[in-house]
């Protein structure tokens, strides 16, 4: 599924296609499938405001420096369309709401949040080798 779907850009020319393989995050119901599927393989979760230049920026970078393809299986929630969803995460994975934010579920408990700038991919590298 190509990212751009999220913004509205099927064909875009002036946005490099995203290399990550994205699973969309758009039913309540699939939190307790990551919190299962996190037994065996760790899961991400990118929460993302479409309309927040910020969070775009985060989603960029985050996408050009993530090589652990394989190794975890990430997810994208558009917070605006499911903000129910973002709520949820914040109550089941003790974890605050932040904008853009990312979130590493292992063994069904949240065990890395970044938020904004903080925002970097090479720092799951430890958390899922351990």
């Amino acid at each position: 599924m190509s990212l751009f779907n999220f913004f509205g850009k099927d064909d875009n020319k002036d946005n490099a296609s995203s290399n990550m393989d994205w699973n969309a995050l758009t039913d309540i119901k699939q939190l307790d499938e990551i919190t299962e599927e996190s037994n065996g393989n760790p899961i991400l979760i990118f929460k993302h405001s479409t309309r927040c230049s910020i969070s775009r920026f985060a989603l960029k970078q985050f996408e050009s420096e993530f090589n652990l393809e394989g190794s975890i299986k990430p997810y994208f929630l558009d917070l605006l369309m499911y903000r129910d969803i973002s709520n949820e995460i914040a109550d089941r994975f003790g974890v605050q709401h932040q904008s853009p934010q990312v979130i590493l579920i292992k063994n069904g408990n949240a065990i890395y949040n970044a938020s904004h700038q903080d925002i970097e991919a090479g720092r799951l590298d430890a958390l899922v080798s351990n």
